[in-house]
């Protein structure tokens, strides 16, 4: 059994004072990765698809990123991943990330945090990077059977280059990680809400879009940002020419 740290209960009962979903929430001192533990506890207690469940650590050994990138988390961050019931229009993993980006985003500017979201998973603050999200949908069948998604938040951590943590943007008092934890459990219940109407998320986010034009990572040609489409692909032009990516690929088939 893994040492559980302190404050989780009162993560959960301040949550529930700000009327949130019943959590069933795991809060451990140290990990290897977040998603690596809810992926055992969803295996040791099967997913019913009631409540929705997150497993929070104060530091983890082995994260890691888009592409398999490693992702820094030192004391001090919200380290986070969660399964969320998920009986919602939306099918496509890359709209579900900017879900989750639109409502963390949301609780960032309630504090005054100037928060962009860059395409698809990464949110700025003045061109560097403050959180980042990790989202996956499993499906049985071409049913949603459970949404999936890490989140790594910086509070009061040391931070690589490129990147910023809250503490440099807010007050002390401001920085709590214990507030900050609740925030993102917030956030994702916000996201359960947000997904009833995905044109409206796509409005949202493309309102927050962190810059109007792009680069090729292969060919480094420049192209326009035109908006996103309803699957939350990146719609794209250079003059007359269009084109559109896509990031993230669903799970079908894959069982939990």
């Amino acid at each position: 059994m893994r040492p559980v740290a302190r404050g989780g209960a009162r993560i959960l009962r301040d949550l529930r004072h700000c009327g949130g979903t019943h959590w069933r929430l795991r809060q451990l001192q140290v990990c290897t990765s977040t998603e690596l533990e809810l992926v055992r506890w969803l295996k040791t207690q099967a997913w019913s698809g009631d409540q929705p469940r997150a497993v929070v650590s104060s530091h983890q050994t082995r994260s890691h990123g888009q592409h398999g990138r490693v992702w820094l988390a030192p004391r001090g961050g919200v380290w986070l991943s969660a399964a969320l019931p998920w009986p919602h229009p939306i099918r496509a993993t890359g709209l579900f990330g900017l879900v989750v980006a639109l409502a963390l985003t949301e609780q960032l500017e309630s504090q005054g945090v100037p928060v962009r979201i860059k395409w698809p998973n990464d949110l700025l603050v003045h061109s560097r990077k403050v959180a980042g999200i990790l989202p996956t949908l499993v499906f049985r069948g071409s049913r949603v059977r459970q949404a999936r998604v890490g989140i790594g938040l910086n509070v009061c951590n040391a931070v690589p280059s490129g990147g910023v943590a809250l503490k440099q943007l807010l007050p002390r008092g401001r920085c709590r990680l214990r507030c900050w934890q609740g925030a993102v459990l917030q956030a994702l219940d916000r996201s359960m809400d947000l997904a009833r109407d995905p044109a409206v998320v796509v409005r949202e986010v493309e309102r927050r879009l962190w810059s109007g034009r792009v680069r090729d990572p292969s060919s480094g040609e420049d192209w326009q940002v035109r908006g996103l489409g309803l699957d939350g692909r990146l719609l794209l032009a250079q003059g007359t020419q269009t084109c559109s990516w896509t990031r993230w690929g669903d799970s079908n088939g894959r069982s939990v």
